[in-house]
């Protein structure tokens, strides 16, 4: 098999993100579940807009966020997502190539807009998203490079673009190209609330088409169905080759076979619990596509969350390397 020329290709929603701090009285009034995800539609998002204090705007999305961090760590990659042919399209486009990130995906002409996520921080750092997901939804099997993703050592599957069958066709066609070729395929359950919507199709996608899990304490339970975290844990063991899951300030968990890491949370101030699990999800890669052993994979991973919860937004502002010692 020859060596890839990438480490990782992600696939996932690609969203300029609008990010801007409120207080819980703002969620109450716009009727918003506190920390979680809600789907909006255009009308929706245009109000909220309105509605939202003075905002930063970043390219964004939950695996895009992962490429974008594992790329800052050294990492060679890659990304599939639909923008539309726009100007929000065009400064995604722009941002992600900026930290280095190859993004050959071809523009929706004529349709929806490109998607953007509000995402509003309360003082606590928890973090509530609404989600118009516009030219996301168009994303389909013939979207999927399947030479690009042979040529990726991983490919990072996020759980948010769960929601349009099309993606979930996408998922199986990039599943199967990947395997094809040798590579592995890693899966991200992104968030409780879409597992719940599609545990059915997440434990087929889990079973048989997915290598390395990354999920929080709450997706995980959602997904087996338990409210005990090592009951979850020893599904997960038994369904995938690797599995990595992050239990906040308690750190995360790393399974493997036989074989169990604990890895601590590095101490921070958390500002905006925004992209955390992306970039755990990054330094994992990067240390694992590197070559390196499970507990330097969680340690880089929980660097990289530590650095994106101590701000505002999901991208780094400090120099990762550094940070991590490379």
């Amino acid at each position: 098999m020859p060596a890839p020329t990438y480490d990782i290709l992600g696939i996932g929603n690609a969203i300029v993100d609008v990010v801007a701090p409120v207080n819980d009285a703002f969620l109450s009034r716009h009727a918003m579940h506190k920390g979680a995800m809600a789907l909006i539609d255009t009308n929706t998002a245009d109000r909220l807009y309105a509605a939202m204090p003075p905002a930063g705007e970043t390219s964004g999305g939950s695996a895009a966020n992962t490429c974008a961090v594992a790329a800052m760590l050294g990492a060679r990659v890659a990304y599939i997502g639909k923008v539309a042919d726009d100007q929000l399209g065009q400064v995604f486009r722009h941002d992600i190539g900026a930290v280095g990130v190859h993004f050959p995906s071809t523009a929706l002409h004529g349709g929806a807009p490109t998607a953007r996520c509000l995402i509003m921080v309360t003082p606590d750092g928890q973090r509530t998203m609404n989600t118009y997901l516009g030219a996301c939804v168009t994303l389909g099997p013939a979207d999927i490079d399947t030479a690009l993703v042979g040529d990726a050592a991983v490919t990072y599957l996020e759980g948010y673009l769960f929601d349009p069958p099309e993606a979930q066709a996408a998922f199986r066609a990039a599943a199967d190209a990947a395997h094809d070729a040798g590579r592995k395929v890693a899966l991200s359950l992104s968030d409780s609330f879409c597992v719940h919507r599609h545990r059915a199709a997440f434990r087929d996608l889990v079973d048989g088409h997915i290598d390395i899990l990354f999920a929080n304490e709450a997706e995980i339970t959602a997904l087996y169905e338990t409210n005990s975290f090592a009951e979850a844990a020893a599904w997960a063991r038994r369904d995938v080759g690797l599995a990595a899951l992050t239990r906040s300030e308690a750190g995360s968990l790393i399974i493997a076979g036989g074989d169990t890491v604990e890895i601590a949370a590095v101490a921070t101030t958390v500002i905006d619990t925004t992209g955390a699990g992306d970039a755990y999800a990054a330094g994992f890669l990067a240390g694992l596509t590197a070559g390196k052993p499970l507990a330097e994979c969680g340690r880089l991973g929980s660097v990289a969350a530590a650095e994106v919860i101590s701000h505002y937004g999901a991208r780094p502002h400090a120099d990762l390397k550094r940070l991590a010692g490379l």
